[in-house]
């Protein structure tokens, strides 16, 4: 359960060759940990950021592994780390997220029932979500342009949810 583990695993699922904003996928995935370590989250947090797209993302549709299959996953990064990874994964972000300070449910794409967000990851799951758009953002100017109003008026209200300098950090990436 070593961040190298981990980037080797997801090198040998292919990842260097996979486009994402800023190069590949693989950088993407290790820029995101280091940011949220950056920010002082502890290791789930930090390897949930390395894996957060294993199971595709509702913005990146690409799965490296089948989110019916969480055990491999689990055992290589910690059942926290996984719960993350899931939890982000499964996210519809376009029913969760404005509403998520005041209802803290999550939808699941795969599935189609709301559960409540844990909390224990909310923390977690609010600076992924954030730190994930920060660095696509930076690293593809059509993204910030196209999304940064939106993701300004929905970040400004997780207030209680995320950490204050993740906020202040999507303040000032996706200022007006």
């Amino acid at each position: 359960m070593t961040t190298g583990d981990v980037k080797f695993w997801l090198r040998e699922r292919g990842t260097e060759t996979i486009d994402h904003p800023g190069g590949t996928l693989y950088a993407h995935l290790g820029r995101v940990h280091d940011r949220l370590a950056g920010f002082g989250h502890g290791p789930d947090v930090c390897l949930a950021g390395l894996a957060h797209a294993v199971y595709g993302t509702d913005g990146f549709d690409l799965t490296l592994l089948d989110p019916g299959d969480r055990a491999p996953l689990r055992h290589l990064v910690g059942e926290r780390a996984e719960a993350l990874v899931y939890l982000y994964g499964a996210c519809d972000r376009s029913r969760t997220w404005k509403v998520l300070p005041e209802n803290r449910q999550v939808w699941n794409r795969w599935t189609g029932v709301a559960a409540p967000l844990p909390d224990d990851l909310a923390t977690g799951f609010a600076d992924l979500s954030i730190v994930n758009e920060l660095d696509v953002a930076e690293h593809d100017a059509s993204v910030a342009q196209k999304h940064g109003p939106y993701f300004r008026s929905v970040f400004t209200t997780w207030q209680g949810l995320a950490s204050e300098p993740v906020l202040a950090e999507a303040s000032r990436v996706f200022a007006a």
